[in-house]
């Protein structure tokens, strides 16, 4: 059962350490990956815009977040062009169509071992910051706000650059 999953548990933010010999890097904080701004499509942004876009700007994948800021998904160029090629999704669909509603979060105070966990199972994972928004009349609410996008390769990378042995 993933009730007595160690990783899912860490996944969900039910546990906070489970491994009794960690590595190094386990409690650091995934702030510390130092990640680029990302890119980030609009809804209404066309199957064939959002290849385009991706491809000329070097990325696999973006997230996709409504103009309220609420984070409908991921895109992804491998996604896209197979869904298009296979009749599924057509170059004039909006990404919507084809985006991944099914990915995970981590917010920039999370460790790199909980991230670790979440890369075990995912492509990527989202990284959002949590800010508090007013309105005109005074009234306040918590807004997500994309902050990255996190690979293997990242965490893998940041390990190797600064491996401690």
């Amino acid at each position: 059962s993933k009730f007595l999953n160690d990783k899912w548990m860490i996944k969900n933010g039910f546990l906070n350490d489970v491994q009794e010999h960690k590595p190094w890097w386990w409690n650091i904080r995934v702030q510390k990956l130092n990640l680029s701004a990302p890119l980030i499509l609009l809804p209404e942004v066309s199957c064939q815009k959002a290849i385009e876009i991706l491809q000329e700007k070097g990325y696999d994948q973006a997230p996709v977040v409504a103009e309220s800021g609420l984070i409908l998904g991921m895109v992804t160029l491998s996604n896209t062009l197979t869904s298009v090629l296979a009749g599924n999704a057509q170059f004039s669909d909006p990404v919507t169509k084809v985006i991944y509603d099914q990915f995970s979060k981590i917010g920039l105070e999370d460790s790199l071992g909980k991230l670790s966990c979440i890369l075990e199972n995912d492509h990527f994972a989202i990284v959002v910051h949590e800010q508090m928004q007013f309105n005109g009349n005074g009234s306040s609410f918590m807004k997500q706000m994309v902050f990255g996008v996190v690979t293997a390769m990242d965490l893998l990378t940041f390990v190797s650059r600064n491996d401690k042995k």
